[in-house]
């Protein structure tokens, strides 16, 4: 991933800093950043300006301090503006005028004020632009890079030991974000990059994060999101962290409606930011975390594992009851503990005690504290098994022995491409400290490790399955549509357009009354459904607007009659255009699939089981549109009424094949539609044992 914006570099690696608002007291908020800079061993050029001050003095000498950021003889690179701020704007024009690329911006009194604070910063992003430089903040407790020394912050996490490390940390939070990277440190966990982007007037947590991943140091991104200022940039974000084999691991807050608006369908009804986001986090590689200690786990282990190649999890522990612990989760989890072969365990009895045991789990007992090589062979026996792709181990304190041990972990890792990671109970400072510096990720219990093992299987299969859908993402193509003015498209025209893009519907005709209601059918076949077709009644059957199986021209005109008339009593007001004449399909399981124009993404798709089950269990899975034919299959194996799909209670398999190509069709056309789309609704989708078929629709342009 090279990197994509010079003035972004300059920000999060500067050869030469200036503070403006720099303090001669170095315990306060304006005067922290100078001293951790010096502290800890910047090399760049340090610039305060400060008009109150000819010099500032620090413990190894003093600087000189400018009246004005223009008084600076030399070029700068990024400054650090700490002044109120009301003046923070007439500093950012001085910072144009200077040709400073960027800048971070300490104060707050903007954005997070209220309307008064969002008109200031509007005025400053205005400023910045003219003057062609680039903020982080403001109200953001600034960066560090611990591999530059670049402590550019007044948070207390600058005052602790700097420990560089493949961990990239964006936050949108800064408290929070420091409680965060304060734990990484007590882990021994070194990040080389540590950024809060506070109101991200400018430059967002996209933006940094790309160039942070794009330091060949970093092997792992990871965030703290509460919302969304580019969408549609992180979704290209984590495609070109895919393609680099970086992982970006993310907690993301905020699980609200604010991205659904209630609307015509039940897509955009179910359509919260969260629950896209979850789908799109899934689609494009993303890893979510529930919280700071789930996140920092998985970041551990994808920073120092090789990739797995299946999820087969090989155990190797001293305790039987551990054991069963973490087979328990892995099966919740769907990752599988295979038994080892029959060679496998053959050699483990010749190694082990009478009184352990061969099988996954391998059980070494607490003999191997007197015999070292028991769980040496015991976990090379394991990870050499051809079913198990990743390790877990299982100890429990031994302070005594964590030089030892760690030697021992040291030796199967320089032998073995199949990661392991430890699950080391109450582990020592001096046992994290070795582990660390071996490059073995150890986690504090049972469940967070099995977690954090699913994190590293889950990536691993989500960058293969992309890397391998390189060709079908290529060879997507979209139509070119001529949409109808905004508003609720009619069902014939719907279908029209959607048949444009290869979505199956079943044949439909409009009808102004009943006598042409039977010539429709008549030309249709039968049997036929009659239904209201009105764009102020979208819920045909709360107008109680449908007729079904209508199998002559008798029904069809008593049909046609009694729901132009229930919707004239259901609402006097609504426009009514007549009635649609549908031929009737086959199918024994019902679908909903849908479209919505996220706010943040763009078109997503969304898939589940219809009927009713779409409005009680709320069963279902989105993506981006368009997506590909794995894609597509993956959304039907989220769904946790998937058995249906394959058949229950005597009932035979839908057609996959077909659902999966319905689902393709629907995503080009979200896709081809863009912008204008609000939202569609097929619901009900017949599915067969040999097709799909949508046979109702609600579609609504912008």
């Amino acid at each position: 991933m090279p990197p994509m914006n010079p003035a972004i570099r300059a920000l999060i690696a500067p050869r030469s800093i200036a503070i403006l608002g720099a303090s001669n007291d170095l315990q306060k908020l304006n005067g922290r950043t100078l001293k951790f800079l010096m502290d800890k061993g910047y090399a760049g050029k340090i610039y305060p300006v400060n008009p109150k001050y000819e010099h500032i003095s620090h413990p190894g000498g003093e600087l000189r301090c400018y009246p004005t950021v223009g008084d600076i003889p030399d070029a700068v690179d990024m400054a650090i503006i700490t002044v109120p701020a009301r003046f923070v704007i007439d500093q950012v024009r001085a910072l144009g005028r200077k040709g400073v690329p960027a800048a971070i911006i300490y104060s707050s009194g903007f954005g997070e004020m209220g309307a008064q604070g969002h008109a200031l910063e509007d005025e400053l992003v205005a400023a910045a632009r003219e003057g062609g430089v680039r903020l982080c903040g403001p109200n953001c407790l600034g960066l560090v890079n611990s591999f530059d020394r670049v402590i550019a912050t007044f948070s207390q996490y600058g005052s602790g030991e700097v420990l560089e490390g493949p961990v990239g940390f964006v936050t949108q939070s800064g408290a929070f974000g420091s409680a965060i990277a304060t734990l990484a440190r007590r882990r021994h966990l070194g990040l080389g990059y540590f950024v809060n982007t506070g109101n991200e007037c400018d430059a967002t947590l996209v933006e940094i994060m790309d160039e942070v991943l794009a330091d060949p140091r970093i092997r792992v991104g990871c965030g703290y999101i509460e919302g969304f200022k580019d969408g549609a940039g992180l979704l290209a974000l984590a495609e070109r962290a895919l393609e680099a084999g970086k992982p970006i691991v993310v907690t993301k807050v905020g699980r609200s409606q604010a991205g659904a608006r209630a609307a015509a369908s039940h897509t955009g009804s179910l359509a919260g930011e969260d629950r896209v986001f979850d789908g799109l986090a899934r689609q494009f590689g993303i890893i979510r975390a529930r919280n700071e200690e789930h996140m920092l786990d998985m970041v551990d282990v994808l920073a120092h594992c090789e990739l797995p190649e299946g999820n087969g999890i090989g155990l190797v522990t001293q305790s039987g009851g551990a054991g069963v612990l973490i087979a328990d989760r892995a099966e919740e989890l769907g990752l599988s503990l295979p038994t080892l072969s029959d060679e496998t365990q053959a050699k483990l009895r010749e190694v082990l005690p009478a009184f352990g045991s061969g099988a996954n789990p391998v059980d070494v007992t607490a003999q191997f504290i007197a015999e070292p090589e028991i769980l040496l062979n015991g976990l090379r026996l394991t990870l050499a098994d051809p079913a198990v792709h990743v390790g877990i181990v299982w100890i429990l304190s031994m302070d005594a022995y964590a030089g030892m041990l760690v030697d021992l972990f040291r030796t199967v890792k320089s032998e073995t491409r199949k990661p392991f990671v430890l699950c080391w109970v109450a582990a020592s400072e001096q046992a994290l400290k070795l582990c660390r510096e071996a490059g073995i990720p150890v986690l504090r219990g049972a469940e967070p490790a099995v977690d954090a093992v699913a994190g590293l299987i889950g990536y691993a299969q989500a960058r293969r399955t992309w890397l391998a859908d390189r060709t079908a993402r290529a060879s997507v193509a979209l139509p070119e549509l001529s949409l109808p003015a905004p508003g609720v498209v009619g069902t014939v025209e719907a279908a029209r357009l959607l048949a444009s893009c290869g979505v199956a519907s079943a044949p439909v005709a409009l009808a102004g009354d009943a006598d042409a209601a039977v010539e429709a059918a008549t030309g249709l076949g039968w049997p036929v459904a009659v239904k209201i077709e009105s764009p102020d009644i979208l819920h045909k059957t709360e107008a109680d607007g449908v007729r079904l199986g209508l199998a002559d021209a008798a029904a069809v005109r008593a049909a046609a009659e009694a729901v132009l008339a229930a919707a004239k009593a259901f609402d006097a007001d609504a426009r009514i255009d007549g009635v649609v004449v549908q031929k009737m399909a086959g199918g024994h399981v019902e679908f909903v699939i849908g479209l919505k124009n996220d706010p943040s993404f763009g078109p997503v798709l969304m898939a589940g089981l219809g009927g009713i089950l779409v409005e009680v269990m709320k069963d279902v899975a989105f993506r981006r549109c368009p997506v590909t034919p794995s894609e597509a299959g993956a959304m039907l194996d989220e769904l946790r009424g998937r058995a249906i799909l394959s058949g229950a209670r005597g009932k035979p398999p839908v057609d996959r094949a077909a659902l999966v190509e319905l689902l393709c069709a629907v995503s080009r056309f979200g896709a081809a539609a863009g912008p204008r789309l609000e939202e569609l609704d097929l619901n009900p989708v017949l599915l067969s044992t040999d097709g799909a078929v949508a046979v109702d629709c609600v579609m609504v342009l912008r």
